[in-house]
């Protein structure tokens, strides 16, 4: 009896949970919404704001951690592909809840030549909806904005195999710019 009791408690618990997390997610992003502004410091302390990047294309992508593996993946696929990128008239900007030491560190061992911005409060990843609350802590989600010279948000992708995603992004920026591959 007591099994079943304790059993029937823990369903409500986590139904409870459940819907308190459902409640509480907020709407994504959308396609030809305005990207939301933000105000963030780079790796040397100085300030960004989306609107600084008006005229370009910007790949905004959001990752968990420096210097994790596919994180450093990811960032180092950027780094290589970066020309092909800036070609495409693309600006490639970087953001986790990291510190700008952290991210300093980390483009410094991989000599990472795009900016990468310290969210330490997660404010534009919560804004971008592109924050995981843990129980103890805040991480970026594994999310990219592909961002128009408008600053209206053209693609969302919110699964990322980091192995290949900045050849996405570049066949994408192909696509929509009407570049044949």
């Amino acid at each position: 009896m007591l099994i079943k009791v304790l059993f029937y408690a823990a369903i409500i618990l986590v139904a409870f949970l459940g819907y308190r997390h459902y409640s509480s997610m907020q709407p994504s992003l959308t396609i030809g919404e305005d990207a939301p502004e933000f105000s963030l410091k780079d790796t040397k302390g100085s300030n960004h704001l989306l609107s600084d990047y008006k005229g370009k294309y910007v790949v905004l992508y959001f990752y968990p951690k420096n210097d994790t593996p596919g994180c450093t993946k990811e960032a180092c696929n950027f780094r290589d592909d970066l020309s092909k990128l800036e070609q495409l008239n693309a600006k490639v900007i970087g953001i986790s809840v990291d510190s700008e030491t952290s991210h300093q560190k980390f483009a410094e061992k991989y000599h990472l030549p795009f900016t990468l911005l310290a969210d330490t409060n997660g404010s534009v990843a919560k804004a971008y909806h592109a924050l995981s609350n843990l129980i103890f802590t805040k991480i970026a989600k594994r999310y990219t904005f592909l961002i128009d010279p408008n600053s209206k948000v053209i693609k969302i992708y919110n699964s990322v195999d980091v192995s290949n995603h900045s050849q996405q992004i570049i066949d994408d920026l192909k696509s929509i710019q009407g570049i044949g591959n």
